[in-house]
């Protein structure tokens, strides 16, 4: 918005000019989307807690080991990704260019998902269980988004079917239709990944917050002729906008994380997971990155790779390999404190972060 109202004004004081620079509206949204976390959090936290809206930890019965842990937790304040959502979503619309349809496809995307993650955890307060949306409810609300995305993505002339590979220049596979049911994948993928990594005071997004970090830089890259040229990068034009966006994840991320941190104040919830991982898969879609997220996202992908191994080894053989997962509860059990994994992971996911960006000239 701030674009299309100043930088016209460009010819009547010069200095309205920055605002044609990304690096300049980047930097803006980042601090614009902290401060909105900031100010705005005591006053949601306070609501959530007038309402009676409180996590519900499952008891012994369900979760033996893990309930001595996270009693504790019980009735603090959930939901709390809406604070992050509208910091967000309104920076973006603040620093981002309007005219920028990449951009709409990161702030429906967000919307999207941020209303199915409502829902959920709005069931699950009601009930007063663990159950929220049911689990198919939830999973076609994704596919439908999912194949939209896929569709709008793959007519559009600047990203098309194919999909590019890390450390390869030339590693580049065109899989026709089957895009759109690709980019559903991607889409319903890092929503699920991040929504099971969010178990820990400030986990899933202090590692969303190396991931965003990551995907805003790649996204300039992406976006500007001169060094996707010189990179042997695939130009997107116009994809350089979205560094906009991850740059509002980051802010509201950092300031999210000032209240999430342990002992955790406020809890994300669903509302706030399932939308940070989606519009993260999007945006690596947008920008033909969508293999990266097996590397930035390392931490969620090992998250939701160890539920896989779990549920079907017990299904497969009735054992175990972990004694919980996803695998930081089985950290926990294990007897590791909870900041120390927390910590440990940030610390991964920040290597990762790094080895990420390193793969622009590694090819």
């Amino acid at each position: 918005m701030l674009y299309h109202l100043l930088y016209p004004l460009r010819d009547i004081f010069f200095g309205f000019n920055v605002f044609r620079y990304i690096t300049f509206r980047t930097v803006g949204a980042t601090i614009t989307a902290f401060l909105l976390s900031i100010i705005l959090g005591p006053f949601i936290i306070k609501t959530l807690k007038r309402l009676h809206i409180g996590e519900y930890i499952r008891s012994e019965e369900e979760v033996p080991g893990i309930y001595p842990l996270h009693k504790h937790k019980e009735g603090t304040p959930t939901m709390g990704g809406i604070l992050m959502l509208v910091a967000i979503l309104l920076s973006t619309f603040l620093w981002a260019r309007l005219d920028n349809r990449y951009i709409w496809l990161t702030i429906f995307t967000t919307t999207w998902l941020g209303i199915v993650g409502f829902l959920d955890d709005y069931i699950k307060l009601k009930r007063k269980d663990g159950d929220g949306l049911s689990k198919r409810t939830k999973f076609i609300g994704q596919v439908i988004l999912g194949l939209v995305l896929g569709s709008i993505l793959f007519f559009d002339k600047n990203v098309g079917s194919t999909i590019h590979f890390p450390f390869f220049k030339e590693a580049i596979l065109d899989i026709g239709i089957i895009y759109i049911l690709f980019v559903m994948c991607v889409v319903v993928g890092t929503s699920n990944a991040v929504n099971l990594t969010d178990g820990l005071d400030g986990l899933a997004i202090g590692c969303m917050i190396m991931v965003a970090l990551a995907y805003m830089v790649i996204s300039y890259v992406v976006g500007n002729v001169n060094f996707s040229e010189y990179l042997f990068i695939r130009y997107v034009p116009g994809s350089g906008e979205l560094a906009i966006f991850c740059a509002a994840i980051v802010g509201a991320g950092l300031g999210f994380l000032w209240f999430n941190s342990y002992p955790a104040s406020v809890f994300m919830g669903d509302v706030g997971a399932l939308a940070l991982g989606g519009g993260i898969g999007v945006v690596a879609a947008c920008i033909k990155k969508e293999m990266l997220l097996l590397v930035v996202g390392g931490i969620f992908v090992f998250e939701a790779i160890s539920v896989i191994l779990q549920v079907g080894s017990f299904k497969l053989r009735r054992r175990r390999i972990f004694l919980m997962a996803p695998f930081h509860h089985h950290l926990q059990m294990k007897g590791w404190h909870e900041p120390k994994i927390v910590i440990r992971f940030w610390i991964v996911a920040a290597i990762l972060a790094l080895f990420t960006l390193a793969t622009l000239k590694l090819r």
